[in-house]
């Protein structure tokens, strides 16, 4: 189950029951479950707060991953800043703040089911998979 939260924000999610269609999708074409998923919608400044406090890392990201997974089942917290996926879908040219926010938030269920991304290696069969799903979901819900 896939739940939603926004702290710092006035951001509104639109078509969770599309998302949360797809992230099972994801999962079960991965070989796993979805558990309790909780997505935190925030700002840069609440994300930062979260980095310092438990990752002891001083700067801004698009996504903090909390995994909390046993065997198969996915549960974990996704902290995902709105004001860097904002930012970084300008900036990487993405085709819509939309596709952004959706390749995040496959990015951080991704590291649940067990990718990294700390190698040039990783991080390409990381973006890959993003792709790969990123794709899926269009397929899945067309634009009408």
């Amino acid at each position: 189950m896939v739940n939603y939260f926004f702290e710092d924000t006035k951001f509104v999610l639109k078509g969770r029951r599309e998302n949360n269609a797809w992230l099972k999708a994801v999962a079960s074409s991965e070989i796993k479950k979805l558990g309790a998923i909780n997505i935190i919608f925030c700002s840069d400044n609440y994300i930062l707060d979260i980095n310092q406090k438990y990752l002891g890392h001083d700067y801004f990201t698009d996504i903090i991953t909390f995994d909390y997974c046993e065997g198969n089942v996915l549960s974990g917290d996704l902290f995902i800043s709105i004001d860097t996926v904002r930012d970084n879908a300008s900036f990487y040219g993405a085709d819509s703040f939309e596709n952004e926010l959706q390749r995040v938030m496959v990015h951080g269920l991704l590291h649940l089911i067990g990718y990294d991304d700390h190698t040039p290696e990783q991080q390409a069969v990381m973006r890959e998979k993003e792709n790969y799903y990123l794709d899926f979901r269009a397929k899945m819900f067309p634009v009408k």
